[in-house]
């Protein structure tokens, strides 16, 4: 069973205003197989954790420690992240001109295995997979992002994980911008690949809808840089009722901007 710890994590960010720490001592722990859910107003921090996973330079861990099965995940490149098990879906994914999704799914297969997949084997793979996010065969041939609409990138960024297996996936409001189908089948491929490797998920997320079909064994209530409750599913809707008020300061209301 492998484990990702995040122990006391400080973060900041540069601004026009000076240094500016956005998590303020963050700890929780994760475990093959477990759903987490981060929840909470927006400017939170919900998406500086994600990016500070992933080793994003524009943040800055000023104090704290995140762990890979012991091993020191915040002196890792990005790339060495990657091929250790950690897998980010981004908030906002980026074009790539010039790079098909087919070259770059395979690229990013090899890198991580260290050699590249049987080309028989792989094509059937991302052809089954894609079928199963009801991608068009042709969209294999189409650059990284160009021109895609927000449910393709979405189902591209779950096309990768299903075939990258990662051990740990952040998903950094993957729902957001779906409908109700789109949702429907991103979710389904998020369960999948739980359901064949075992893989930790934490989902960031603004709405209850997702954790309809993605259920969580733990939620976190991020507020103002720190995690501010925690407990099961049963704490989604009951955000989902109430919203963030009683987490913040009085004259500072938090509305709830879920479905």
């Amino acid at each position: 069973m492998a484990t990702l710890e995040i122990t006391d994590l400080h973060v900041s960010v540069d601004t026009e205003e000076g240094s500016k720490e956005i998590l303020k001592g963050v700890t929780l722990t994760l475990k093959s197989g477990e759903t987490h859910a981060i929840m909470g107003p927006n400017g939170s921090g919900k998406s500086t954790l994600a990016y500070s996973i992933a080793g994003h330079p524009k943040y800055t861990v000023t104090s704290g420690s995140i762990t890979l099965d012991g091993e020191d995940v915040l002196s890792m490149s990005v790339d060495e992240r990657a091929r250790a098990g950690l897998f980010l879906a981004m908030q906002y994914p980026v074009e790539v001109p010039g790079v098909t999704v087919s070259n770059f799914l395979r690229t990013a297969k090899t890198a991580i295995e260290g050699e590249a997949p049987k080309l028989r084997h792989w094509v059937k793979d991302v052809r089954s997979t894609m079928d199963e996010l009801r991608m068009d065969s042709t969209f294999a041939d189409r650059n990284v992002n160009e021109g895609f609409s927000g449910g393709e990138k979405k189902r591209h960024e779950i096309l990768q994980m299903e075939l990258l297996k990662p051990k740990f996936a952040v998903l950094d409001e993957t729902d957001s911008g779906l409908d109700v189908d789109a949702l429907r089948v991103v979710s389904e491929g998020v369960n999948r690949v739980q359901g064949n490797t075992d893989s930790g998920v934490l989902l960031i997320t603004h709405y209850t809808r997702i954790l309809r079909y993605i259920k969580p064994d733990r939620v976190h209530v991020f507020v103002d840089g720190r995690i501010a409750d925690q407990g099961g599913a049963e704490l989604a809707d009951q955000l989902e009722a109430e919203g963030y008020d009683r987490y913040v300061p009085t004259g500072e209301p938090a509305a709830f901007t879920g479905a």
